[in-house]
């Protein structure tokens, strides 16, 4: 066995555990805003663990790893941000205590949110 293997097959474990804690953190978070912070962040290392083990496994594929790698790391946190936004936008607010809305939301002056009931869950 290679150095190259060895560390392909820590990096495609230490990938696999990522983005099994990243399915568990969007199955027990309470709102869509938790999911989005556990699934992206969780998911965002966790595929690149994993394309960076499958291009030290095949080193000739380590040119299109590295690529797809810029691409997740781009793509993942303008994706969870415009998820995010559509959800405030449309009134969805994330679950906190009660009486405590006034100190939570930091938009609140700028756009507010369509009902009482949807601030209080």
């Amino acid at each position: 066995m290679s150095i190259m293997e060895i560390i392909g097959g820590i990096l495609l474990l230490i990938g696999s555990a990522f983005l099994f804690l990243g399915a568990l953190g969007i199955f027990r978070m309470p709102d869509v805003y938790n999911r989005l912070q556990a699934g992206t962040k969780a998911t965002t290392l966790g595929g690149m663990s994993l394309i960076l083990g499958v291009g030290f496994l095949e080193p000739s594929w380590m040119i299109k790893a590295l690529i797809i790698i810029i691409f997740i790391a781009y793509s993942n946190p303008i994706s969870s941000h415009a998820l995010a936004r559509a959800m405030y936008r449309r009134g969805r607010m994330p679950v906190m205590k009660k009486g405590y809305t006034k100190e939570m939301d930091a938009y609140s002056e700028v756009e507010q949110p369509k009902t009482e009931e949807d601030i209080e869950l």
